[in-house]
């Protein structure tokens, strides 16, 4: 099965609000990385086993480890979660930067280091979180 196949049938399962909101997420990530490798992993380890939630990915990154191996991994991920959608920023050395940055701007979310965590596109201010990924793609090249 196609990675975009394998995307579509992960946004349709998902109840509604969240399908719409995941939809409209994946479309308005792709537009603003419009030539990026996309990814799905299924949540699975190599034994088959579910270690977390299905994810999207979109972008590119080397991921270098402490014992000198390194492996391709997403940028910027999206994830249903069990209270909402969960939107993963990844790559940026400073932790606190997304909170402080983008925190008390985004509306009804968490953030981490990480993560920008929401139960519905309608609880945050969507350019934000735009934002947030733009700087994310951008800090790639930082890195």
């Amino acid at each position: 099965m196609i990675i975009h196949q394998q995307i579509e049938e992960y946004i349709a399962i998902q109840p509604e609000p969240k399908r719409s909101d995941m939809q409209e997420l994946h479309r308005m990530i792709l537009r603003a990385m419009p030539a990026c490798k996309v990814w799905y992993l299924d949540g699975k380890n190599d034994e088959g086993k579910i270690v977390s939630n299905p994810n999207i990915g979109y972008g590119l990154q080397t991921i270098h480890y402490a014992d000198g191996t390194s492996r391709e991994f997403y940028k910027i991920g999206l994830s249903a979660n069990t209270t909402g959608i969960s939107v993963y920023i990844l790559g940026i050395k400073d932790k606190a930067y997304l909170a402080e940055t983008y925190g008390k701007d985004i509306g009804k979310a968490s953030v981490t280091g990480y993560c920008i965590k929401f139960k519905s596109l309608k609880d945050i201010h969507v350019d934000v979180l735009l934002e947030a990924i733009r700087y994310g793609v951008k800090a790639e090249h930082e890195n």
